[in-house]
């Protein structure tokens, strides 16, 4: 198992890595629209949101010498259902078909305050 670091993305805010390498699989933890530079919430849209935490996932896995090309599975977690479709349109720009496999979930919180959390998993080629 190995761990994947950059200055790229945001430090994580607990007891957990950005992301993990075990064999030929990639974890990257949950991410947000966070500025990787102040630590501060970006966006004030949801797409705005989306968007960033969509480049703090891409910013991992090329850490990995990885890419988004590379993701087999997403899990977004939304704090409202309604942002559904707009997250989507942001989403399916950064990502390519096949699209990865993909859950939604609502969530009532998330560790700070935002929109939207991306966790993945990806494979290495």
């Amino acid at each position: 198992m190995r761990e994947i670091v950059t200055d790229k993305a945001p430090e994580s805010i607990g007891p957990f890595s950005q992301g993990i390498i075990d064999g030929d699989t990639i974890y990257i933890s949950g991410q947000g629209p966070v500025d990787p530079d102040t630590g501060e919430v970006v966006g004030d849209s949801i797409q705005e949101q989306t968007e960033r935490t969509l480049q703090n996932i891409e910013a991992i896995l090329q850490a990995a010498d990885a890419s988004l090309d590379d993701v087999v599975k997403a899990t977004i977690f939304v704090q409202d259902m309604d942002n559904y479709d707009a997250i989507n349109n942001v989403y399916e720009g950064y990502m390519s078909e096949p699209f990865p496999a993909r859950s939604a979930v609502q969530v009532e919180d998330l560790p700070i305050d935002i929109g939207v959390e991306i966790e993945v998993v990806g494979t290495l080629r």
